[in-house]
């Protein structure tokens, strides 16, 4: 299952184009989109708290938006994401020490100190309670939400099992009571439906949510990639201003991602870009 998930995250399913445009929206009106927008530091509620984080007008009908590449085109800014995945009923095979975690990749992005969005699922964030914490209250992470049990909100999905709406609408929610008992303070109004895959009634079952869905628009291959290269080459290749790369840290399953992030970052900075968490694009 865990392969279709991840087949999935990096396929690109979704929304028709015909009505990606439409769900696009603006980013709501408050004190920290505004300031953003404007180049400005947001204002902190109060003393030592951090921003609130921006987010989108909800689309036609009320539905949840979808964000997939920052509308500012010139900046050369861009979003690494990384999607820790695993679905609720990988516990078993966690306990035989597969590893659904990839602690090599977050000190990676530590060192060469590149922001990023990690797209945790639940069920994760219970099986490593200890590294949740440790990435949600660093300042160069943010943690948005993946859903509880990385099953499908639409179907098909690449052969993942179906929630109906009223499941849907509380596994977003029990994913965010993961982070918070695992002690995650740098988490994000962000959801990314699993496998990537959405319709009119996906987005209708989470708005209530008040949640941006965010897509993307580089798929980085590296899931059950072998070559390091290839998956550098392929996210090179791909990245324009204001992109979104959809990455994994999932050990087990996308075991080369550490290193092809190793070839990424010092290219990409070479060209002038910037890394930036989802946060920023949104806010621009």
């Amino acid at each position: 299952m865990l392969g279709a998930a991840l087949a999935g995250c990096g396929g690109g399913a979704g929304a028709p184009d015909a009505g990606r445009e439409a769900r696009m929206g603006t980013p709501a009106a408050s004190a920290s989109a505004s300031a953003s927008a404007a180049g400005a530091p947001a204002a902190s509620p109060q003393a030592g708290a951090p921003a609130k984080p921006p987010t989108m007008a909800p689309g036609p009908n009320g539905l949840t938006p979808v964000f997939e590449r920052a509308k500012q085109r010139t900046d050369k800014t861009v979003a690494l994401t990384f999607d820790a995945d695993m679905t609720s009923d990988q516990g078993p095979r966690a306990a035989e020490g597969e590893h659904f975690d990839n602690p090599a990749l977050i000190s990676t992005l530590r060192t060469l100190k590149v922001p990023s969005t990690i797209f945790m699922t639940g069920r994760w964030a219970e099986e490593y309670p200890d590294q949740a914490k440790s990435i949600g209250t660093d300042p160069n992470f943010e943690i948005a939400n993946h859903s509880y049990s990385h099953h499908a909100f639409t179907s098909p999905c690449y052969g993942l099992p179906a929630l109906d709406g009223a499941a849907a609408r509380a596994d977003v929610d029990r994913a965010f009571a993961a982070f918070k008992q695992a002690g995650a303070v740098n988490t994000v109004p962000y959801f990314r439906f699993p496998g990537g895959c959405y319709d009119d009634q996906a987005l209708r079952a989470v708005s209530t949510a008040k949640v941006t869905a965010v897509q993307w628009d580089v798929v980085s291959g590296d899931a059950f990639a072998k070559d390091p290269v290839a998956v550098a080459e392929q996210v090179l290749d791909g990245v324009k201003p204001g992109s979104v790369v959809v990455m994994h840290c999932t050990r087990s399953a996308a075991p080369v991602t550490e290193e092809a992030v190793r070839r990424i970052v010092p290219e990409l900075r070479k060209r002038g870009y910037r890394f930036v968490k989802v946060s920023e694009l949104i806010g621009t």
